[in-house]
């Protein structure tokens, strides 16, 4: 299969790694002097250091080449969120296009599948999603996904495209849950972050924080957050039991090269947003999609209390220590 993964930040770069060993791959960026030293090192260093390309992966920074080459096979979109509905709008009809952007339009609120609706009816499209670290999928460490996809022929294409023995792809028929996951796990793994970052700072001071039983408390309820809106939205109740809900959700929430968990650290620690972006140097999604995440579950009418704890620290209204306070003390009431 051709396949054109565009976009060579981390992910990007790592599924294309992982596809070529099957299938004939190019990697598109659009800034020219990215490819050059991308094609001199045979590696991407400034997003993934230490994963060499393989010989047969193609490198470009022309787009009408790219989208060329992946016409009668696979394009798969690597941008952030904020350039997917450009990048759809740029394929010709006929095209069959996954994105790997997990969140809601900033603006609009909305998710991939809507976008794809709006500005690309004629595509056959859908989402590669899951708990899935890029430097381990380029690697070649066991890694399981979603090909999620109203479309089933599409749905199946992306397990063709990147399913082998170190990458297991699932298919789906449900791209809102598998959506509504991604999104929702991003918001949640800040605020686990900033539960682990206040028992850090308060056992380095002999004082008692938060512990392992508030992480517990916080990936379970912040799972029956992203259901609620999920089901709200139209999404299959399974779905956010399964990889792109519960699974990407403990590994963004607790895994150590999650961006997300580190920007909930770093607030702990009383550094500033603007100080932690730079300081971070790629991109956190849940930092840009929690307000619109909040946004959209009010217009759903789908209670969200730990995001809206995130909306609050993240917008300099409310300290870590008083969106902890605040999550503990809500009223009693049932589980479910």
């Amino acid at each position: 299969m051709k396949i054109t993964v565009l976009g060579a930040g981390a992910w990007g770069t790592a599924l294309a790694i992982a596809a070529s060993a099957r299938h004939d791959v190019l990697l598109w960026a659009r800034d020219a002097a990215a490819i050059a030293a991308m094609r001199h090192a045979r590696s991407n260093e400034r997003y993934l250091p230490g994963a060499a390309f393989p010989a047969s992966l193609v490198l470009d920074d022309d787009l009408d080449t790219a989208i060329r080459h992946g016409r009668e096979g696979l394009i798969v979109i690597a941008t952030p969120m904020s350039g997917l509905r450009g990048m759809l709008a740029r394929l010709p009809e006929g095209v069959r296009a996954q994105w790997l952007c997990k969140g809601f339009e900033a603006g609009t609120g909305r998710l991939g599948h809507e976008i794809a609706r709006e500005v690309a009816p004629h595509l056959a499209a859908g989402i590669l999603s899951g708990p899935s670290f890029a430097q381990e999928v380029a690697a070649g460490q066991p890694t399981a996904m979603v090909s999620a996809s109203a479309d089933p022929a599409l749905a199946q294409l992306g397990v063709q495209a990147f399913h082998s023995e170190r990458l297991r792809v699932y298919s789906s028929a449900d791209p809102v849950g598998v959506e509504v996951g991604g999104a929702v796990k991003n918001v949640m793994a800040i605020a686990v972050g900033i539960a682990d970052g206040l028992r850090l700072a308060a056992e380095a001071q002999g004082r008692q924080g938060p512990g392992l039983n508030a992480r517990a408390a916080l990936i379970t309820r912040g799972l029956a957050e992203m259901q609620r809106l999920a089901l709200a939205l139209g999404a299959h109740p399974e779905t956010l039991l399964g990889l792109a809900g519960l699974g990407d959700l403990v590994l963004t929430a607790t895994g150590d090269l999650s961006r997300n968990r580190r920007v909930g650290l770093l607030l702990a620690e009383g550094l500033d947003l603007p100080g932690i972006l730079a300081k971070l140097g790629h991109v956190a999604e849940g930092v840009y999609s929690a307000p619109t995440v909040l946004a959209r579950a009010r217009g759903a009418g789908v209670d969200m209390p730990i995001t809206a704890a995130v909306v609050e620290v993240l917008e300099g209204r409310m300290s870590t220590h008083a969106a902890m306070d605040a999550l503990m003390g809500r009223e009693a009431k049932s589980e479910w």
